[in-house]
């Protein structure tokens, strides 16, 4: 293979899986890094590209699909400041609207998007984060003002972005509750919140909880569990933040209480190009978390690599997985 192809999975129609091509090797533009890609984070919407069932990600085919990435950058593009070569990084950098994902052995990637990997990571943990952790980000930090003096409850708190978001809530000193399944209920303890198993309590009772109700209500899920967020939230003050509120809800429950809600749609800046800096942004915030010891991203013990993917993919799809799926792609 010549210093101008590289190895990439490719997904050549909607409804396959994808495929292993050589390719051109991009080359990195003005404000971009060309980075060496390590691993690749595994994600549901990438699964939902891959079925054609993800308009709102814009992917056209042929499309090379991976949303995360860690790796090494390799080379600068003109005007790039506060990276340098040999740099190791991670990202949500690609595999949406036109922009090429990271199953690939290299990626030209915008600077802004980028933020030095945790030291305390491997370049696999790294892959885990950026997708979960930025949208965690947004719900808590950036519409919810999370702090000290708030009881959270996170719906789905073992999941993706439900287990970096019941950190992220303990880290900026809230109290926090999360909703799971009873598998999951010791997971979520040792995330640092109270488990409540959804299938046997009910929203009135675990409203209880929290006196007058939650006063952060993070939905990680959907239909349903929005209905009941908007049930639980505290009277005046509380803010409903919610993932995936794409569908059709009554705002009665919530007008009622004088409440808060808030959308988060984290693809934006990779789609419209506006708010790329602040992902970056983020990132390094979300490292510093992770070299102090407050946030640990659990990556399933499944081995991955390149022409592994389609076993990735289909680990996530029938939930055989234990944690973030990553695909390692270089060293």
């Amino acid at each position: 293979m010549s210093d101008e192809t590289m190895r990439a999975m490719v997904l050549e129609q909607f409804g396959s899986v994808p495929v292993l091509r050589t390719v051109p090797r991009p080359v990195a533009g003005p404000g971009e890094v060309l980075v060496r890609v390590a691993a690749s984070g595994v994600n549901p919407l990438d699964l939902k590209i891959a079925a054609g069932a993800a308009g709102h990600a814009q992917v056209s085919v042929p499309a090379v699909l991976g949303i995360d990435l860690a790796g090494v950058v390799v080379a600068l593009g003109e005007g790039v400041e506060g990276f340098a070569i040999g740099d190791e990084v991670y990202g949500m950098t690609g595999g949406v609207g036109n922009v090429p994902g990271s199953l690939a052995e290299y990626a030209a990637v915008d600077v802004a998007l980028l933020a030095h990997k945790p030291k305390a990571l491997t370049m696999s943990e790294a892959a885990a984060l950026p997708l979960v952790a930025i949208t965690a980000w947004e719900a808590l930090v950036d519409r919810a003002k999370v702090g000290p003096a708030d009881v959270v409850l996170v719906h789905g708190g073992a999941g993706g972005v439900g287990h970096v978001a019941v950190q992220l809530a303990v880290a900026h000193g809230a109290t926090v509750y999360a909703t799971g399944s009873p598998g999951s209920q010791e997971a979520i303890r040792a995330l640092g919140a109270t488990p409540i198993d959804y299938t046997s309590t009910s929203v009135e009772e675990y409203v209880e909880l929290a006196g007058a109700g939650f006063d952060v209500v993070l939905d990680t899920v959907g239909g349903a569990t929005l209905d009941d967020s908007f049930r639980a939230v505290r009277r005046y003050t509380g803010r409903v933040v919610s993932v995936l509120g794409w569908g059709s809800h009554s705002l009665a429950p919530l007008s009622f209480r004088g409440a808060s809600y808030s959308g988060v749609f984290t693809l934006l800046p990779l789609l419209t190009g506006e708010g790329r800096a602040h992902h970056g942004e983020i990132l390094e915030r979300i490292a510093e978390l992770v070299d102090a010891g407050s946030i640990t991203p659990i990556v399933d013990a499944g081995r991955y690599g390149l022409t592994d993917v389609v076993d990735a993919h289909r680990s996530l799809a029938d939930a055989t997985n234990a944690g973030k799926v990553v695909v390692t792609i270089g060293d």
